[in-house]
């Protein structure tokens, strides 16, 4: 029979993403069939998935480490910001609209029904449902109508096991805090707690840890330490992509309002040889980059709009004028030709958008959109590229006929003539070690990694370290099957 067990957090980037990620390891190599659930998820940089549909990127992370195939029933509500008051809302893995954060209240209830509907069908194929809260349930202003947390954890049936993280101070306060606001209903699901992001002597915090469980009457389930590799992994989170100077080979990313997709970020991050540095408003684009990378975007022509006021576009001529390297990917990709097209007004007010023109293409955004994953082969020296496509609009011109990649027979992409300046609406081909390395080489650097042999590594390692400070017995033994309300 399968059981099920919640993790939620104090507050949000808590480290539950990765906690989960690594109990999903952990109990697949005893032997479980282990599902990971994220019942609503917010975040531009989603993932392609087998099924045809998009979840957060957290979520994939989390099935690969349960060597189980992705699925858009195992984040069923994905929310994507293009404004700072809407977001576009993904159901079920499908785009389903655009909502004001005020409509989306008033339309949670039909979402935890299409929530519940996909746990359910985990659940029916699975021993063990690691569940992923989101945010806090200490936020009672969003208790009513919660699809996120203890709503889900109450109509579902399901025990949780709260987290607080030491690193960034007060966590006796974030826990026994959070028992204090809770309403009796919820408080019910709690079974436990644990501390996450230790430094230093865990011993040190043995009478906190003793405190916590006396004023909550909670058990602890651990102290788990900082996980000093977890920079490795796939970031969900802008905030979490590893921006390193020093690298002999200097990539340089605008940080753009709705950057989307950067795990493209991830490999080239792995280098030891690379420094990926990403660049807040307000700083120039540094003038000695070998490569500028525009990533994807959630709202093209708005963050189109960003990247001018910042003043990056004069930086991105002066780059190319010294014959620096340009790499658009989708958003990106659209924004260094001539013209964004919008007739149906699909990223606001109808119109044309004068572009970057560094490319000779035109772009139309259409209301269909691509979620795929794709096998490719780069050009011209046939490395396999597995990767995904998640994007609205076609794009076309003359720089198309120099396509540096093929997608079942079909040309990829646009490149100037000297090939400085290219630009696809392929996401992850950098995870291709052979195309890695042949793309740094063109640069005058060299690849020294495995990508994803290092990923397993580390999914590996980081199951070890939660088998080591986590008593996974007893976290085991607090799941229970759902019990539907």
């Amino acid at each position: 029979m399968v059981r099920a067990i919640m993790i939620q957090g104090t507050g949000s980037n808590v480290g539950k993403s990765m906690l989960v990620a690594g109990l999903a390891r952990a109990f697949t190599r005893r032997g479980l069939r282990v599902a990971p659930f994220k019942p609503q998820n917010m975040s531009n940089n989603a993932a392609a998935t087998e099924n045809g549909g998009e979840i957060g990127r957290a979520q994939a992370l989390q099935a690969r480490a349960a060597r189980r195939a992705t699925h858009t029933d195992m984040n069923p509500i994905l929310l994507k910001p293009e404004t700072d008051t809407g977001a576009q809302i993904v159901v079920q893995g499908k785009r389903a609209g655009t909502m004001r954060a005020g409509d989306y209240r008033k339309n949670k209830a039909h979402l935890l029904e299409k929530a519940l509907e996909s746990f359910d069908r985990l659940c029916g194929d699975a021993d063990l449902v690691l569940i992923e809260g989101a945010g806090s349930p200490a936020e009672t202003n969003l208790r009513a109508g919660d699809i996120a947390n203890m709503g889900f954890a109450c109509a579902a049936g399901v025990p949780v096991v709260l987290v607080g993280d030491i690193h960034r101070g007060g966590v006796i306060a974030q826990i026994v805090g959070t028992q204090a606001v809770l309403e009796p209903g919820d408080l019910a699901q709690i079974r436990g707690f644990a501390v996450n992001r230790f430094k230093g002597d865990i011993t040190l915090f043995d009478e906190g840890r003793d405190d916590i469980a006396r004023r909550t009457g909670w058990p602890c389930l651990g102290v788990v330490p900082w996980f000093n590799d977890a920079w490795r992994l796939p970031a969900e989170d802008m905030m979490d992509i590893r921006s390193a100077p020093g690298g002999a080979c200097k990539v340089v990313v605008p940080q753009l309002e709705r950057m989307a997709n950067f795990d493209d970020l991830d490999p080239l991050a792995a280098e030891p040889g690379v420094s990926v540095e990403i660049i807040p408003a307000g700083r120039p684009l540094p003038g000695d980059a070998d490569l500028v990378l525009l990533p994807g975007s959630k709202s093209t022509v708005g963050d189109l709009a960003y990247f001018r006021a910042q003043g990056w576009d004069i930086d991105l001529y002066a780059h190319v004028r010294r014959g620096g390297h340009v790499l658009g990917l989708c958003g990106g990709y659209q924004m260094l030709g001539h013209s964004i097209d919008d007739p149906e007004g699909i990223e606001g007010r109808p119109g044309r958008t004068e572009g970057l023109g560094l490319l000779d293409v035109h772009t139309v955004m259409t209301g269909d959109k691509q979620v795929t994953l794709r096998h490719a082969t780069a050009l011209p020296g046939r490395e396999p590229v597995t990767g995904y496509e998640i994007h609205i609009g076609r794009t076309d011109g003359p720089d198309c006929a120099r396509a540096w990649l093929e997608i079942d027979g079909r040309p990829e992409g646009a490149a100037t003539p000297d090939g400085r300046i290219r630009g696809s609406y392929l996401h992850g081909l950098f995870a291709s070690d052979a195309f890695r390395a042949r793309y740094l080489g063109e640069l005058g650097h060299e690849a020294l990694v495995g990508y994803e042999d290092g990923v397993e590594q580390v999914l590996e390692a980081l199951a070890d370290h939660v088998e080591a400070h986590l008593d996974l017995d007893l976290l085991l033994s607090l799941a229970e099957p759902p019990r539907r309300r």
